[in-house]
């Protein structure tokens, strides 16, 4: 009796439970609410002044090369793709 009670209650969490589980969680993350327009903003604000910090660091490290011949700078410099980030869906999940 207590060998069959331990079976039925594996196979009911197994084929119910965890499938409830589950589907529960991924209905609560598909309800979560997404990005409001004052947190995109504050993403293409962000994104602007990383770009001009990255100029800027661009720009130092050219003038320390020109005095310096030896001088390399710590990382590859990194070409970023011209792209229109503001049309971005950023609430969009893919």
């Amino acid at each position: 009796m207590g060998d069959f009670l331990t079976a039925a209650v594996a196979i009911s969490v197994l084929f119910i439970g965890l499938p409830w589980l589950i589907l529960h969680y991924i209905t609560k993350w598909k309800q979560s609410p997404t990005l409001t327009n004052e947190d995109e903003r504050l993403l293409d604000d962000m994104h602007v002044t990383a770009r001009r910090l990255e100029e800027r660091l661009q720009t130092i490290e050219r003038i320390i090369a020109a005095d310096n011949p030896d001088f390399r700078p710590s990382m590859p410099r990194r070409e970023f793709p011209e792209s229109d980030f503001r049309n971005h869906d950023y609430a969009r999940r893919d």
